[in-house]
């Protein structure tokens, strides 16, 4: 009769991949990481397959992350406009590929790969295919991002990651403000990124002698945050790597090859209770917000070619 099956969970097809430790499961909407367990502990926080996860929970946020100011850009002398989605700021904001169902191309019992062709839209009419694939091995979730420009003109360009470490306790609403105060960070950033009223950028600042100083681990007391860091220490082989520890102990790390720039770290407090998650944001970017106007680490993929990210999110052993 109908092809769409009620009995169906609302994110999509459930994909389930494990490696020793570690269990992972990816949506088809958005290609989103719904749940990361190691030794059973949920290293993100997670939600149901029928559920919007709020706060952009495990949201993979193509072809823009974060905040463009006004939801208007201009980019090699032409002026788009976006949808705006974040009205109290009159943003737009974390583009469009998490609204999306997106084409499984391989699944094993590590891995998965799914792609998305970005749609032909008025604020973004480049044509950019994207794959990503999820992989677990002894050191985690391995996550790679490749973005290939198959239009006729260069398309501007930039990622993150949207997890939500969770902190290791059981609480909610405001309590969890003061299991979050007992965790700590260590963020090798040099750079602190300020902002107005709205979360748009308006400079940046060293983090020297400053309360947003994480180069070595401290605790999340300063409450709220939801700040971006750059000017990123990266190591030897172009990785960077921040680490979250947990109140039970565990330490969780989340890395970046060489194209990411920055870090948006988010604690959620003062957010309404009913979607307040369990633990803090630390998502790396490859650009901090408004880049599409900015230009500030923007990428511009040219026809025929393309941009390819890698990150890890895995516990600290």
């Amino acid at each position: 009769m109908y092809g769409c099956h009620p009995a169906s969970p609302r994110t999509g097809q459930q994909y389930t991949i494990a490696f020793g430790d570690y269990t992972a499961v990816i949506t088809q909407q958005g290609a989103g990481l719904r749940r990361l367990t190691w030794q059973g502990n949920d290293v993100v926080v997670p939600f149901d397959a029928d559920d919007v996860p709020t706060c952009m929970r495990g949201q993979l946020l193509v072809p823009f992350p974060n905040r463009i100011e006004g939801g208007e850009y201009t980019f090699e002398g032409q002026t788009y406009e976006l949808p705006i989605d974040e009205h109290e700021r009159n943003n737009a904001i974390h583009g469009y590929g998490y609204r999306h169902f997106w084409t499984l191309e391989r699944l094993t019992t590590s891995a998965v790969t799914l792609c998305w062709r970005t749609p032909n839209l008025a604020g973004y009419p480049f044509d950019v295919l994207v794959h990503v694939t999820y992989e677990l091995d002894e050191d985690g979730l391995h996550v790679q991002v490749h973005a290939q420009n198959h239009g006729g003109e260069d398309a501007p360009w930039a990622l993150a990651i949207h997890p939500w470490v969770a902190n290791g306790g059981d609480a909610y609403g405001d309590a969890i403000d003061e299991l979050n105060a007992q965790c700590t960070l260590e963020l090798p950033a040099r750079t602190h990124v300020t902002i107005n009223q709205n979360l748009i950028p308006t400079g940046t600042e060293p983090v020297d002698g400053t309360a947003y100083d994480y180069r070595e681990p401290k605790a999340l007391s300063a409450q709220p945050i939801d700040d971006a860091w750059t000017d990123l220490e990266h190591d030897a082989g172009g990785t960077v790597t921040a680490v979250f520890t947990r109140i039970d102990g565990i330490r969780v790390r989340i890395t970046g090859d060489e194209s990411i720039t920055s870090y948006q770290v988010c604690d959620a407090s003062g957010f309404p209770e009913p979607i307040h998650p369990c633990g803090v944001a630390i998502e790396p970017q490859t650009a901090y917000a408004n880049a599409f106007n900015t230009g500030i680490d923007l990428i511009a993929i040219a026809p025929g070619e393309s941009s390819t990210t890698n990150m890890l999110i895995g516990v600290v052993r």
